[in-house]
């Protein structure tokens, strides 16, 4: 498929390798991401409210393909449609592509013949209807491979290894956007359907009394690490029982690395760490403070702290 500035031809070995890596270091947002959980009526970025709408129905056509990469395609490709340019709302650029997602006409047509879209666009479908356009770019997406081979996938949409690159990072900006938490209860952003869970189950406790030892109900309460469990144990994710010991097991959080929603947030030393807070957004985090306190909202630094670091439990189950 022939794209707007397109340069087409042979991808080196380093250039694929290169590639490779970027796809390994968003693998852990891209495939994640709960598309259906994407907020579109607040501002992600620079994506119009309706095409993200679109962005996320389509994405669900390809069963795991994460609604960023089609957002990211559209930003780079027309701007989200809002490109002054020939082919963008009718005829053809220089390549002879078309629409918002810029289609070839046999290569849209080859779509149309694979699959049926979605009602809600054109009659007949058109590839400068923005709905046509969207689901027809995520079909033809899955059909090269989205989600298990994403390089290989954005590659067959441009063959160019910087289109791939570009891509991909664009993606992971409009990823870590629409995950950036509130830092509260009422509108929960997370990057994963596990950490979104764990906060929910977290904000669900507020109020609750601190109870040493307390994993909920039964003990009339939590302390912080019961609490911490608990709330990864409802979307399914085992994690230890006391705070040192979720920290050691992981996976850790790079020093330096912006924290995102569902992260854990540990205190103390190497041989002490003696708390835990489950991040929400904003420099905020809930948690189970101390006796006389109840879970609540607050900094996760403050003057004096003895923060030590934070782990990312959605990556992956931990079994104690």
């Amino acid at each position: 498929m022939t794209k707007l500035g397109a340069a087409v031809g042979a991808v080196l070995l380093v250039a694929v390798l290169a590639a490779a890596g970027v796809v390994n270091a968003v693998s852990s947002l891209f495939g994640s991401s709960p598309s259906g959980h994407v907020n579109c009526a607040k501002p992600i970025e620079d994506v119009p409210p309706a095409f993200c709408a679109l962005y996320v129905a389509a994405s669900r056509v390809c069963r795991g393909l994460d609604w960023s990469i089609l957002a990211a395609i559209g930003k780079i490709e027309t701007d989200h449609g809002r490109l002054d340019a020939p082919g963008v709302t009718s005829g053809e650029n220089f390549a002879g592509a078309g629409g918002p997602m810029q289609f070839l006409a046999p290569t849209f047509e080859g779509v149309l013949g694979r699959h049926t879209l979605p009602p809600g666009g054109a009659t007949p479908p058109s590839r400068y209807n923005p709905h046509d356009a969207v689901h027809a770019a995520a079909f033809y997406l899955c059909d090269s491979g989205a989600p298990q081979d994403l390089y290989k996938a954005v590659f067959a949409y441009n063959h160019a290894d910087w289109y791939v690159r570009d891509v991909l990072a664009q993606a992971r900006k409009y990823t870590e956007a629409a995950s950036r938490g509130t830092g509260n209860c009422t509108e929960i952003r997370a990057a994963t359907p596990a950490a979104r869970m764990a906060i929910e189950f977290a904000c669900a406790q507020l109020g609750s009394a601190y109870v040493w030892g307390g994993d909920g109900a039964a003990e009339g309460g939590f302390d912080c690490s019961g609490l911490t469990k608990e709330a990864y144990r409802s979307a399914g994710v085992e994690l230890p029982r006391t705070a040192h010991t979720q920290h050691d097991a992981g996976p850790l959080v790079a020093a330096g690395e912006p924290l995102v929603p569902g992260d854990l947030v540990f205190y103390g030393t190497p041989r002490d760490i003696h708390h835990v807070g489950l991040y929400i957004g904003s420099g905020q985090m809930i948690h189970a403070p101390t006796f006389g306190q109840v879970v609540q909202i607050g900094p996760y630094r403050w003057n004096g702290d003895d923060y030590f670091g934070a782990t990312r439990p959605q990556l992956r189950a931990v079994t104690s």
